[in-house]
């Protein structure tokens, strides 16, 4: 409530100064004291206004809503109307203020850094470990990385085969193992054990730095959306105050041409006061910022943070949509799908054989099958010999047999036969061999989220028919995945500059408005250059959710729908009021300057229809 302080003030004052009017109290109509209780009620909301106006003048900007609504509100002054020169100033600064409370509430979700780089690299120098800023870090050395930890810088693997989350660059579901000698890129995060590697590129020229490159790049390309009150004041305000002055002079200039006709300066003055006063768009510089802060609101509580009343505008006009998979449309996490036994061994006793090898290992994959183990009521059978063979898989004995379990390339490199169409599942596939006969599989997917597949067909039934799966898997994953959610076209094996080169594609073709979701590092890029990006706020990385226009705090792809569906909600009561100010507002203009409407008129013109629009735009907050 801080930061409403001097609006409360504001309103109390001007409250209590309407309620001595009507009561007639004798003190307040005395001499100015009326004047000064109002001026004093008008200075803490109207003082900034008539800096920001002054301001403009200084720097020759003359027509807009500050200068509007200063001119309204002295003008309502001249002629004694104080409460509504208080008013007007009341309303506006009550506006700004919730616009601004709602975007602000809505940022107070994100972190404030785009770049995940470790601040410190662990670097081998003299036969010891020395911590060391990653900037600082020669080409050609060697840094330490412990399981868990991000790679600083792009370097060569040293050591033994290692597993590596590479979803920060890639947007991979499944960790990759990196054998040695292979390249090993800063971002990356050690799996499961200390590895070392050798510095081959300099800390401002990572794969992760073009990464944040690109991200500025997309940022700048992306023309910020002018606030529609701005471009409206800058017509509305000279026209107003031109046909405001033209009022006082046309009628003098008559009564030369005419000496019949009485000009009273005074009298054509106050009409044209009154025109000034009916012409202040406070129904709009009201209802538009509360219509937006109740979609805000609206959207809020479904889950998704719009970061700017603009964007409720921009989604409306999306016809494309392109999604991420790996945590925007699947769960990023791995489950067994299936498991089949083989060769006559039966399926529980084939599982309990894989659980038992795969029990000490802290890959994705092997928690997934030791879960789904459990889960089955199946207990893992004791390991002795556990030996791991890297990029294959793992030997142990299990009640003296020797066991197989890992990839196809564990069981060629052991001479098993097994099922020829293994070879070319596109899923993750673990196979189990025991006693150099092949036992069985199973089959690992990342599960689609559950609505999904909804979340597609509620975007069609918005007639937004163009939607498109990007991914860093292997492009059958990603085309079977797409099949099965009803999405036309798929493009797997795909690095961050790849995405940003389609989004582009897209954005060249005529009428194009195109809307991303993801949610790791490497999707910032594109959430940038989309017209409207969507990140998934709750398993979402920092970038994504920093660069995004929108936030689905609740990792759902159906809340995309739903942020159409309030968009436009909140853009046609937007125009309902923009409609409804505009009408009664020239029907009353034009009364007053003949002299039909008095002040009576120009308050319902101006704070009536201001009431109005703003129960109107309150309705948006029900959605």
């Amino acid at each position: 409530m801080k930061q409403y302080v001097k609006e409360i003030v504001s309103f109390i004052l001007l409250v209590s100064g309407i309620g001595m009017t009507w009561g007639n109290a004798a003190w307040f109509g005395e001499g100015h004291v009326r004047a000064m209780w109002y001026a004093v009620a008008f200075l803490p909301v109207g003082l900034p206004v008539l800096r920001e106006a002054v301001g403009c003048l200084w720097e020759r900007e003359y027509f807009n809503e500050f200068m509007l609504m200063s001119v309204a509100a002295l003008g309502a002054f001249y002629i004694g109307e104080y409460p509504e020169g208080v008013a007007v100033m009341l309303f506006y600064s009550v506006g700004e203020k919730f616009q601004d409370a709602a975007v602000e509430r809505a940022r107070s979700r994100v972190k404030a850094l785009l770049d995940v780089r470790p601040e410190v690299a662990a670097v081998v120098r003299g036969g010891s470990v020395v911590a060391e800023v990653p900037a600082n870090v020669q080409v050609g050395e060697t840094v330490e990385v412990k399981a868990g930890e991000r790679v600083p810088l792009d370097g060569v693997m040293l050591g033994e085969t290692a597993a590596f989350n590479t979803s920060a660059l890639t947007g991979e579901s499944l960790p990759r193992d990196i054998r040695q000698g292979e390249s090993v890129l800063a971002g990356m995060i050690a799996m499961d054990r200390v590895v070392r590697v050798r510095v081959m590129r300099p800390y401002d020229r990572s794969e992760l730095a073009h990464v944040l490159e690109m991200v500025q790049n997309a940022t700048e390309r992306k023309a910020p959306t002018e606030l529609f009150i701005r471009r409206f004041a800058r017509f509305y305000t000279p026209v107003v105050t031109g046909l405001a002055v033209l009022i006082v002079l046309l009628p003098f200039i008559y009564s030369l041409a005419q000496p019949g006709f009485a000009y009273v300066f005074d009298d054509w003055l106050y009409r044209a006061l009154v025109f000034l006063v009916i012409s202040c768009p406070c129904a709009l510089v009201v209802s538009i910022p509360l219509g937006y802060f109740g979609g805000i609101g609206a959207a809020s509580r479904h889950g998704i943070l719009f970061k700017g009343g603009n964007y409720l505008d921009a989604i409306t006009r999306v016809n494309t949509v392109v999604f991420d998979k790996t945590g925007t449309l699947t769960r990023g996490e791995f489950e067994v799908r299936e498991a089949h036994a083989g060769n006559g061994f039966e399926a529980d006793t084939m599982l309990a054989i894989v659980a038992a090898a795969e029990g000490n290992s802290t890959h994705p994959v092997a928690k997934a099958v030791v879960r789904y183990v459990r889960f089955r009521g199946i207990e893992p059978l004791a390991v002795t010999d556990a030996k791991e063979l890297p990029g294959h898989g793992l030997s142990v004995r299990v009640d003296g047999r020797e066991v197989l379990v890992g990839n196809t390339r564990l069981l060629d490199a052991n001479g098993v036969t097994y099922p020829a169409g293994l070879a070319s599942v596109p899923e993750t596939v673990v196979v189990c061999a025991v006693d150099g006969v092949y036992a069985g599989y199973l089959l690992l997917a990342d599960a689609p989220k559950e609505d999904a597949a909804d979340a597609i067909a509620a975007l069609k039934s918005l007639n937004i028919n163009n939607i498109e799966l990007l991914s860093g898997d292997k492009q059958a994953i990603v085309t079977k995945l797409a099949k099965s959610l009803g999405i036309d076209r798929a493009y797997g094996d795909l690095l961050p500059a790849d995405k940003v080169a389609r989004l582009e594609e897209l954005k060249a073709e005529p009428g194009r408005k195109v809307a991303f979701a993801g949610d790791g590092i490497n999707d910032a890029p594109v959430l940038a250059l989309a017209d409207v990006g969507i990140a998934m706020g709750g398993l979402g990385s920092d970038a994504a959710i920093e660069i995004a226009d929108v936030v689905i705090q609740t990792d759902q792809p159906g809340k995309i729908a739903t942020a159409v569906k309030i968009g436009k909600a909140t853009r046609r009561v937007v125009w309902q009021n923009i409609a409804l100010a505009f009408g009664v507002k020239l029907v009353v203009l034009v009364l007053g300057a003949f002299g039909v409407a008095t002040m009576w008129e120009a308050v319902f013109a101006d704070v009536g229809v201001a009431l109005l629009a703003i129960l109107n735009a309150i309705r948006i907050q029900v959605k």
